[in-house]
């Protein structure tokens, strides 16, 4: 394997994560020990106001393999659309702070690397999957998750949060989505399928570990917004706005 050039490429987007960032990072790296291959972590924080991007920086002193990314506004998408682009990785995972869910990069990479598929999905909706969240937010997730195959036609349960891919089938769809903020891994997922991208989804477990940084009714007026625009990119446009995700 070359080592000049990571095998495998871990984003995780961060906003307001001064309290779990480092022991979450620290306990990421020493997981991630087991397995054989190189990888690089993309922090991609947006917008925090308290101590992330200084705790961040302290962390890309420690692990040479850390890149800190930032883009000025809190934006969950646009942050995680920026790490997918920066990505050099072979193989990229999507993961969350909270999660950091290094049996799901094992079953995924299990799945990517047998050719089984180029895009792993992990989903808290199969019914193998426990998902251990407040009943708000799993009720949230069914209702995306319902307009998303009613407005789209997604087949799939989930389409926010772990996710694996070979980066060489799926840069270019990220690149063409068009919404940002929390619609943007719906709008990567659902291009993905429509193009024919193998798609596998596996059950995972998942549990609040700390408040939402936003909270989901806050998220609820961008959510319908981004969706609507979602519509009307791939029912009518069918492609990219151009410059509508430009950095």
């Amino acid at each position: 394997m070359n080592q000049a050039r990571p095998y495998v490429t871990i984003i995780i987007p961060v906003y307001n994560e001064e309290a779990i960032l480092h022991a979450a990072v620290v306990d990421l790296v020493d997981c991630l020990k087991r397995f054989d291959w190189s990888y690089e972590l993309i922090l991609a924080e947006n917008g925090s106001t308290d101590r992330t991007v200084a705790i961040a920086t302290e962390l890309s002193e420690r692990f040479p393999q850390l890149r800190l990314l930032g883009i000025e506004a809190p934006n969950y998408g646009k942050a995680l659309r920026r790490g997918i682009l920066a990505a050099v990785g072979e193989y990229v995972f999507c993961d969350e702070i909270d999660l950091c869910d290094t049996e799901f990069y094992e079953r995924a990479m299990q799945i990517l690397a047998a050719d089984q598929a180029d895009f792993v999905v992990g989903s808290k909706l199969l019914a193998e999957a426990e998902d251990k969240r407040p009943l708000v937010r799993h009720v949230g997730s069914l209702v995306i998750t319902g307009l998303l195959r009613a407005a789209l036609g997604f087949r799939g349960t989930d389409t926010h949060g772990l996710k694996a891919f070979r980066r060489s089938r799926l840069v270019d769809i990220a690149n063409r989505c068009v919404v940002d903020k929390d619609l943007f891994a719906s709008e990567f997922v659902i291009r993905a399928e429509r193009e024919g991208i193998r798609i596998r989804e596996i059950p995972v477990t998942i549990r609040e570990t700390r408040p939402p940084s936003i909270t989901l009714f806050r998220r609820v007026p961008n959510v319908l917004m981004n969706l609507g625009r979602l519509i009307v990119a791939i029912r009518f446009r069918g492609d990219r706005e151009p410059e509508q995700l430009e950095e």
